[in-house]
C-alpha cells in the first residue's frame, strides 16, 4: 500500500515542535490516533515507545519511521509530521530528524506492515523527494508531493 493512500490531511502536520524524542513520539501517536480513534493516543504511544526501545527508528537523512502493531486495529494507518527545527532522535547517523512517518498496523499483518515500511524507506531515500517534502507549506500540498513522488516511484 502506498503512503499517499494511508494518509489523510488530518494525519499530516507541517510544523511539529518537539523538544525531544519522547515528545515527538507522543505527537506522532496523536496524529495516528486520528485514524484509529478506537485505540487512543496513549495506547498508540505505548506501542511506538515499546518498538523504539528495541532499536531506533531514526533511519538517517533526517528521517524517522516510528511504527508498531496493535491487535485492536483493523487496517494500516499512517501519519506524517515535519519538524522544521529537527528533533534529536538517536538516529543511526546522529542527525536530528525533520521528517516523521508513523505507521501503525494490525497485529496479524506482518506482510503488509513490512511492505509499507519498505515502501516508505524507498520513497524517502531520494534526496530530492525529501527536499520537496520539507518545502511543503500545507498538509494538502504535502500529500500531493507524496502522491506525485510515489507515482514516479511506481
Amino acid at each position: 500500500m502506498r503512503l499517499g493512500e494511508m494518509l489523510s490531511e488530518e494525519r499530516v502536520e507541517t510544523t511539529l515542535v518537539a523538544p525531544d524524542k519522547a515528545s515527538a513520539l507522543e505527537a506522532v501517536a496523536a496524529l495516528l490516533a486520528r485514524g484509529a480513534p478506537e485505540l487512543g493516543a496513549a495506547a498508540i504511544a505505548r506501542v511506538l515507545r515499546d518498538r523504539e526501545a528495541l532499536a531506533t527508528t531514526g533511519v538517517g537523512d533526517e528521517v524517522a519511521i516510528p511504527h508498531g502493531k496493535h491487535p485492536g486495529l483493523k487496517g494500516l494507518v499512517a501519519a506524517l509530521a515535519l519538524a522544521p527545527s529537527g528533533v534529536d532522535f538517536d538516529s543511526v547517523d546522529g542527525r536530528p530528524v525533520r521528517i516523521f512517518v508513523g505507521i501503525l498496523a494490525p497485529e496479524k499483518s506482518a506482510g503488509d506492515h513490512v511492505r509499507a515500511l519498505a515502501r516508505v524507506a524507498r520513497l524517502l531515500r531520494n534526496e530530492r523527494t525529501r527536499a520537496r517534502i520539507l518545502e511543503a507549506p500545507t498538509a494538502s500540498t504535502l500529500l500531493q508531493v507524496i502522491r506525485d513522488e510515489e507515482s514516479v516511484l511506481g
